[in-house]
């Protein structure tokens, strides 16, 4: 109720600031919609890549809604680990949701379109979500960190109101760089072009519409991928470089591989997410292209939040011990 509340506030002040623009650049006819152009233009694809996606977002959504219930009911999983990956859970469901519904019914449409206060918001609550999980990943890793190489003041380290203070602060790091982004881009004007080449109102794909100048915008992007996309993957390098070392130092062949079972999971999901981002975001203007950018977005938009509840279901003998519990106490 409260996100559909803010919803509608956001909105309002989106149209009052376009209005204010009207007055203050005079006689310009504005955008006031958007057309999305998709993934792709043949209309023979549109049908099957519905049928994919939609497949994919009910693989996500469940996928991720079984994971935050699955730790939410197992006593013997509420420990960092598991707070942290719930919130990554529901971090991925929310971004899902704020892009795949409007892609899917854009797919069965014969005109994509998305009105310009909608489009702002997509790209506000996108971009929270998508800082919010640059920033967990880090989180994450940090605690990996901690567990294998300071296993004897992990409780003491990773208390309960030092993982409160993380998780907000990454949530807090993600409502001031939505805000600034947002901010910087209802500055923009639009007046003449208004094709997005995306599936979803994206910050550069917009950016490549104005009829204004963005060099607010670029120093802000600039600023805000470096420190969101670059600090956290110093982060994961130096914390995985640290965990390595310690579990080369493991005398015992399994304990070593239990150490390297319990990281590989956050390795590959955090590979993934951060290489398509930083092809997306971290190239520059002139040698960026937005069709391998699509592609690009589909990683890290569409099918990292799907794979995260199986790499850290899969490969995680905790959770499968966890659901077989459920399962019997519910079903047997």
């Amino acid at each position: 109720m409260a996100l559909i509340v803010f919803f509608r506030i956001f909105s309002t002040l989106s149209i009052s600031f376009l209005h204010y623009e009207r007055m203050e650049k005079g006689n310009y006819s504005l955008v006031t919609e958007f057309i999305l152009i998709g993934l792709t233009d043949q209309p023979e694809l549109q049908l099957p890549l519905f049928f994919l996606f939609l497949a994919i977002y009910v693989f996500t959504m469940t996928g991720n809604l079984c994971m935050i219930t699955l730790i939410g009911l197992s006593s013997h999983l509420h420990n960092p680990m598991y707070y942290f990956l719930c919130n990554l859970s529901l971090i991925d469901l929310c971004q899902s949701t704020v892009i795949m519904p409007k892609m899917l019914i854009n797919l069965l449409s014969e005109k994509n379109t998305i009105s310009y206060h909608e489009c702002t918001t997509q790209f506000y609550f996108f971009t929270i979500f998508a800082i919010s999980e640059c920033q967990m990943l880090a989180v994450m890793a940090y605690d990996r960190f901690v567990v294998i190489c300071h296993p004897l003041h992990y409780s003491l380290i990773m208390s309960y109101q030092v993982c409160s203070w993380l998780v907000g602060g990454v949530y807090a790091l993600a409502f001031i760089g939505a805000t600034a982004h947002t901010s910087c881009l209802l500055r923009v004007l639009f007046c003449k072009e208004n094709v997005i080449n995306h599936y979803f109102c994206d910050l550069l794909p917009l950016l490549k519409l104005a009829c204004s100048s963005t060099y607010v915008n670029e120093v802000v992007i600039l600023s805000f991928s470096t420190f969101n996309i670059l600090f956290p993957t110093v982060t994961i390098i130096f914390s995985y470089i640290f965990i390595i070392a310690s579990i080369l130092k493991i005398q015992s062949t399994g304990g070593r591989s239990k150490a390297f079972r319990t990281c590989s999971s956050h390795m590959v999901a955090v590979g993934v997410f951060f290489g398509s981002l930083s092809f997306m975001y971290l190239q520059p203007s002139s040698i960026s292209s937005m069709d391998q950018g699509k592609v690009s977005s589909v990683f890290y938009t569409i099918i990292v939040p799907m794979l995260n509840p199986l790499i850290y279901s899969l490969r995680n003998k905790d959770v499968k011990i966890a659901l077989n519990k459920v399962i019997e106490r519910t079903f047997l």
